[in-house]
């Protein structure tokens, strides 16, 4: 982790954006769904590179196909293939998917992960990112969105467009690894809750407003603390 992103200053810039954005859009804000952890993990499988619409419609279609995440491993791949159309790439995600569960109930001989609860949060997404194609997001998300609701920060493609703009990590800082910087700036003492808000506020901010092409900068309730943005009206006067 790069030192130079986490000085007082960020932090406190952080915090700031935080409680403006809050402000704008309604904290706290409702967790939006309330799947155990293995159905968040497939959920969250689906909707890689996908509309949260498509990949709920092949969520629901996979669980009335298949209703147990027990007949999704041991189904022939076709049938999960089929179930899972609406979702980009549905012809990768199904090996995968049954793939994961597979390792799970290898791992540790049942197919759940309740488990988690009983690990701190570093230690349970370290084990969630040895699964195949688990990486950061994913494994934030099973552990913040799911009925776990532990503290960690998922980023999509939204809320890291945002985090760059405001300069709390450069150009260079890919989504993977912004997930640790961004979210080691937030407050130590910060509840499960507020950090699940810093996630959603700063997404709602970059479908709402910070668009990646043509944002409007012009109604953003922090243009102040963003350089991005004071560069874009410079230039248009």
């Amino acid at each position: 982790m790069q030192l130079d992103l986490l000085t007082p200053d960020l932090k406190q810039k952080a915090v700031e954006i935080h409680q403006r954005l809050c402000q704008t859009y309604g904290c706290p804000i409702a967790y939006f769904h309330s799947l155990d952890p293995l159905s968040e993990l497939v959920s969250s499988l689906l909707s890689h590179r996908t509309k949260n619409r498509d990949s709920g419609r092949a969520f629901k279609q996979l669980q009335a196909a298949l209703p147990t995440w027990e007949a999704v491993r041991d189904a022939e791949t076709e049938e999960v293939e089929r179930a899972i159309a609406p979702c980009t790439w549905p012809e990768q995600k199904a090996p995968r998917i049954q793939q994961v569960l597979r390792q799970i109930t290898a791992e540790r001989g049942d197919l759940t992960l309740d488990f988690l609860t009983e690990l701190s949060v570093p230690a349970a997404r370290e084990w969630l990112e040895t699964l195949s194609g688990v990486g950061p997001k994913t494994s934030a998300a099973v552990l913040a969105f799911s009925t776990l609701r532990r503290r960690a920060l998922p980023v999509d493609s939204h809320h890291h467009r945002v985090a760059v703009r405001t300069g709390l990590i450069p150009e260079t800082v890919a989504v993977g690894p912004s997930h640790a910087v961004l979210e080691a700036q937030l407050p130590a003492d910060w509840s499960a809750q507020q950090v699940y808000d810093n996630h959603e506020v700063l997404m709602l901010h970059g479908q709402r407003c910070c668009y990646y092409r043509q944002p409007e900068c012009d109604r953003c309730a922090i243009l102040d603390l963003c350089s991005y943005g004071q560069r874009r009206k410079a230039v248009s006067g």
